[in-house]
């Protein structure tokens, strides 16, 4: 006799990711809704739920009564064997339905190490994987994120991906699938039509051609759809919604906390940073609207501490006017305020008292190389002693524990480069030392996080090549022989993850059947490192004739063309080639607040590109 899913909640480790039912989830009534829209996170609960991207639009689509957004997370490996020997299929939180029953199943990638989790979330909602083999009365699979810049090689899962901002082209698509519901739904022709909307991907429409070395020849759009696709931003952060409260898990998450958006892109340029490039211009909200939205998600949730989020928070250009308007009620309320993604250059020693008053937790920065050299090739802008001189300013207001966040395998990089990580956290640890007002009876706790580099899409280092698997081991063996003291704590990421994420974020429509038949091998969640085997990946590869050393490890052209020209994130190719030319020079170039450096993102005629111009 099999289990029903009540019984399977009693048999799991953490049925709290399951049930639903939590403080300020959103329950509605079937008969009245017209459209359903399954929100699918492809990684746990703990990890899809601190996803900003997900309350917002869980938020926003729930805003509209004929809309019902319910959550959706791969289950863990204990719930998804019982899900399999029971028959049952994947299902909501909210309504605990089918989700092969719903109009929409939305999935956001956020890094590429999920595209098997996709594929396995399809599967255990009885679907069919590819977009080819779905029809009508099958529900619509979009996808939306940042890996969405190059969505290629999962192109032959999705029927439609969202580029950019989704805030208001998800409510286009669904009013346009209203309509064609309302005279005769057809798969085809809504797709047609989906695809004229600006910000909408239809990959299906496009049919890319290749040169006998296996690069690009052309992409051609097919029945009318456009020849560029243009992703979709949202240009007044104030007015635009946010939600003003979130759902409050049972369970711990990885941030366990509530987030105020501050703002949207990044003025700095760093090379290697994708995000900082994808989602220019940089769009801020007023000190008044966090303010507001930050006391009203912490009352509505009874969180006790909350993060002011962005790419970069000491960026913001009012943060000394918007901390004290913050501190006037946390403080009463005994509410902590995280500033995560702080820059070295834009911490003041007054930003640092004024934080004081409240919990003290380490503090996170981000110099990214050891060497000024490579700090300069990267683009990142800020010298040693200023490196240092924030280290001064953090100890001297009380902090003991500081975080620093390197990236390994840079374009130029040296063994003397690596070398200079372990220099730089050294200096770090003097500077504590060197303190006349540290704490007695405090040592310092430095911990050095070093990822491998990834070369990315639509940044100055995308026609880089990745460093090998075993460069990249070789220089994490250096690093660990070049530290000689017990108060830095050193994490390294896996090289061989690394090197798969190189071949996704670079790759094309090929490996579509590369990524399918991994996951018939059994690789279904690669972003974990206990379930993840590189051998599996490179022994489908090579049974289907795929080098990964073509997508990951080879310098491009300047004139190459890559698998996603056809869509534009509003930085010019010039621009970027421009930027690896400065880089090999070791030239920096300055940030947008101090002179435009003519990227493009100026075409949406908002933001930081218009604001410095007034």
């Amino acid at each position: 006799m099999g289990y029903d899913l009540e019984d399977l909640f009693r048999l799991v480790q953490k049925p709290g990711r399951y049930t639903g039912g939590e403080l300020n989830s959103i329950i509605k009534n079937k008969e009245e809704i017209e459209v359903r829209f399954a929100f699918c996170f492809p990684d746990l609960y703990e990890v899809g739920m601190s996803h900003l991207g997900m309350k917002l639009l869980y938020g926003l689509l729930n805003e509209r009564q004929d809309i019902w957004c319910e959550r959706v997370f791969m289950p863990d490996t204990d719930m998804e064997e019982l899900m399999r020997e029971n028959s049952i299929r994947l299902f909501s939180l909210e309504s605990r339905d089918e989700i092969n029953t719903f109009d929409f199943i939305g999935f956001t990638l956020q890094y590429e190490l999920s595209y098997t989790a996709v594929l396995n979330m399809l599967e255990l909602s009885g679907l069919p994987l590819r977009t080819a083999d779905r029809q009508d009365n099958h529900p619509l699979v979009i996808g939306g994120g940042p890996c969405v810049c190059n969505p290629e090689p999962v192109a032959g899962f999705f029927d439609l991906f969202v580029l950019g901002e989704g805030e208001e082209v998800i409510l286009e698509i669904i009013d346009l699938y209203r309509r064609h519901k309302d005279k005769g739904y057809k798969k085809a022709a809504f797709l047609h039509d989906a695809a004229q909307i600006e910000g909408v991907y239809v990959p299906s429409l496009y049919e890319p051609d290749y040169n006998r070395d296996g690069t690009i020849k052309s992409v051609t759009p097919l029945d009318g759809a456009p020849p560029k696709v243009r992703k979709r931003i949202i240009k007044d952060l104030n007015t635009s919604y946010y939600p003003d409260k979130f759902v409050v898990p049972f369970i711990d998450i990885v941030h366990d906390r509530a987030m105020s958006e501050i703002f949207r892109g990044c003025i700095r340029g760093c090379r290697f940073c994708q995000a900082g490039f994808i989602y220019r211009p940089v769009r801020e909200k007023s000190p008044e609207t966090i303010n507001a939205q930050s006391r009203a998600l912490c009352e509505s949730t009874g969180y006790e501490e909350f993060s002011l989020s962005s790419l970069s928070t000491g960026d913001y250009s009012e943060i000394e006017r918007l901390i004290p308007m913050l501190l006037d009620w946390a403080e009463r309320k005994q509410t902590n305020i995280s500033l995560p993604s702080l820059r070295i250059d834009g911490f003041s020693e007054e930003l640092a008292q004024k934080l004081n008053v409240l919990r003290r937790s380490g503090l996170t920065f981000a110099p990214e190389a050891g060497t000024q050299r490579l700090r300069d090739a990267i683009n990142k802008n800020i010298s040693e002693e200023e490196i240092l001189e924030t280290a001064r300013k953090a100890f001297s207001s009380g902090w003991t524990a500081v975080k620093l966040y390197f990236m390994m395998g840079l374009p130029t990089e040296t063994m003397e480069d690596v070398a200079g990580i372990a220099d730089l956290g050294q200096k770090i640890v003097d500077c504590y030392y060197a303190n006349p007002v540290k704490p007695k009876g405090k040592g310092v706790s430095v911990s050095v996080s070093v990822s491998c580099f990834v070369p990315k899409p639509f940044t100055p280092f995308q026609w880089e090549p990745q460093d090998t698997v075993e460069i990249l081991e070789q220089k994490q063996k250096h690093l660990r022989a070049s530290i000689t003291t017990r108060k830095i704590t050193l994490n390294r990421h896996d090289a061989s993850t690394s090197f798969l994420e190189g071949v996704f974020a670079r790759g094309d429509r090929r490996l579509c059947g590369v990524i399918e038949e991994a996951f018939r091998r059994g690789c279904k969640r690669d972003a974990w490192p206990e379930h993840f085997n590189i051998g599996t990946w490179l022994s489908v590869m090579a049974d289907l004739n795929i080098e990964p050393p073509f997508y990951a490890n080879r310098r491009r052209d300047y004139d190459e063309i890559f698998p996603w020209d056809h869509l534009d994130y509003g930085i010019n190719k010039s621009f970027l080639i421009d930027e690896n030319r400065k880089a090999h020079q070791s030239i920096t170039t300055p940030h947008c607040r101090i002179a435009c450096s003519g990227c493009g993102a100026a075409v949406w005629k908002g933001g930081v590109c218009v604001d410095e111009r007034n």
